[in-house]
């Protein structure tokens, strides 16, 4: 914390090179569901909404998982207790949000069958969002590396790998 600027780029430059590498790997997700999207091009606006929630509940976990880290010396049965915690608050916030996504989906397209690939996929990825935001740091800590600098770019790609996957993934099988 109290390192100058070259420090701070030696330590996050490493970091952001591998979520690049990452981004590469959702990108290519999306590539292999390419003739869904052209069959079904409002995916792709909605495939913004998943991902985008999907990383702002990790974030959430992650930022009260890593905040407990620094408060508290987690105990194995702690830590096993702050993921299921964060599991059960993606499944209700992704179901909160999934549902409100398909009613706009319902009336904004008329696809009651959109609506529900909508709302499985934001499910999930909430779920998703939930457990590596909490375990992700938890690992991280228990292998020596700095969870603050580190999980982030690791439950990105979780969130938008399998917030891709669920969406198009749902859609070629429900839809087409």
């Amino acid at each position: 914390m109290s390192g100058n600027w070259v420090e701070a780029v030696k330590s996050r430059l490493p970091w952001l090179i591998i979520n690049l590498g990452t981004a590469f790997l959702a990108s290519s997700v999306v590539r292999y569901f390419d003739p869904t999207i052209k069959l079904i091009p409002s995916l792709a606006a909605y495939m913004t909404i998943i991902a985008g929630m999907g990383g702002n509940a990790a974030t959430q976990a992650l930022a009260v998982t890593v905040r407990r880290i620094s408060l508290y010396d987690l105990t194995d049965k702690q830590a096993y207790r702050t993921v299921l915690k964060e599991f059960t608050v993606g499944l209700i916030n992704g179901a909160s949000n999934g549902l409100i996504v398909f009613i706009f989906a319902f009336f904004f397209d008329g696809n009651p069958m959109l609506g529900l690939v909508i709302f499985l996929a934001m499910t999930g990825n909430l779920i998703i969002a939930g457990i590596t935001g909490a375990g992700i740091p938890l690992i991280l800590k228990r292998v020596g590396i700095d969870p603050a600098i580190a999980s982030s770019i690791i439950i990105t790609t979780f969130t938008d790998v399998f917030g891709f996957l669920l969406i198009l993934g749902l859609a070629s099988k429900l839809l087409l």
